[in-house]
């Protein structure tokens, strides 16, 4: 039987790089880190985050914001995430976009143990809050782990023996926690474990790129306030 392998957890980075690049800073030694999409969006730094990503992660899957940077038409009727489709599709090169839209919707990690999505296993798009988690087991097959981003809420729960893993947002909370988020979940042993983390980053310098760069002010106050 193998050792405990740990897997560093990443999610909607956003384009926020200083908050990636505290992330970073933070992240205790893992044997990889994983990427659970949306690196683009609603943030001023697209490209140099997609490089950080591609850098520094084992494996990327796509959120919907990577899958849409083409079509930001698709969210127009929310003036945030339109923005920053639009900032993300004209700061982005032709090979960044395509590394966006090659990447996969799920992963598996160290075997089969551990699924990697960006939002609901089954039900694209669905948001999983810590109340949905209980109808995640019946959607993993033989996995034991379940990591998932997409609403920006972290949070670790065990579910009909499932863990399932929000590590938070990177570069946009929305729990009420303005630090940036992450986690690491830990295999192995008798059973998966996961450790929650956040850490503060320099969110003024961030509303000051924003509004230089056009992006809506509501885009910047939020971050603020964890919203």
């Amino acid at each position: 039987m193998g050792g405990p392998v740990r897997i560093g957890l990443i999610a909607d980075v956003h384009a926020n790089v200083v908050a990636l690049e505290a992330v970073l800073a933070e992240l205790p030694p893992v044997d990889r880190l994983v990427c659970l999409g949306d690196v683009v969006g609603y943030n001023p730094w697209p490209a140099a985050c997609l490089e950080l990503v591609r850098e520094r992660c084992a494996m990327t899957v796509q959120g919907n914001h990577d899958r849409n940077v083409e079509t930001p038409e698709r969210y127009r009727g929310n003036e945030m995430a339109y923005a920053g489709l639009r900032h993300a599709a004209e700061r982005l090169s032709d090979p960044q976009r395509e590394w966006l839209a090659s990447r996969p919707r799920r992963l598996t990690v160290d075997g089969a143990s551990v699924l990697v999505v960006h939002d609901h296993p089954t039900d694209q798009d669905r948001y999983v809050y810590p109340a949905d988690a209980a109808t995640i087991p019946e959607t993993v097959e033989a996995a034991t782990v379940c990591c998932l981003g997409h609403t920006h809420v972290q949070f670790a729960t065990r579910e009909e023996g499932v863990l399932v893993v929000n590590p938070g947002s990177v570069g946009q909370p929305r729990d009420g926690d303005p630090r940036a988020g992450f986690a690491v979940i830990e295999t192995g042993g008798e059973a998966p474990q996961a450790t929650l983390h956040r850490v503060g980053y320099d969110i003024e310098r961030v509303q000051q790129r924003i509004g230089a760069v056009g992006l809506p002010d509501r885009t910047a106050a939020r971050l603020a306030e964890g919203r």
